[in-house]
């Protein structure tokens, strides 16, 4: 069964923030990390259960080679990413944002 990928708001806004950080740190960094960050959605389309359940069904993806989580939840008909986050940053934020 093929499932609808969704990347909500916050998610997009999340990586704009960190891609905005990235290229102010050096030229091309924040590129690298979008490359990076594109690798985590293709393997949780593929494989959306092979990552663990946190709280309430959602699962969380790590980023290779920068230390960001892919948030998401996985239902019948869809695949949705909720938070892109600073694996630093406390992760009981974001169920409330």
């Amino acid at each position: 069964m093929t499932r609808q990928f969704i990347l909500r708001a916050r998610a997009e806004h999340d990586i704009q923030s960190a891609f905005e950080w990235y290229e102010s740190q050096r030229a091309g960094l924040g590129a690298e990390f979008l490359a990076a960050l594109r690798e985590r959605p293709e393997a949780v389309r593929a494989h959306p259960e092979s990552s663990p359940v946190l709280y309430r069904g959602s699962r969380r993806a790590v980023v290779s080679r920068f230390p960001y989580l892919v948030f998401y939840v996985v239902r019948p008909e869809r695949v949705a990413v909720l938070a892109v986050l600073h694996h630093a940053r406390n992760p009981a934020i974001w169920p409330r944002r």
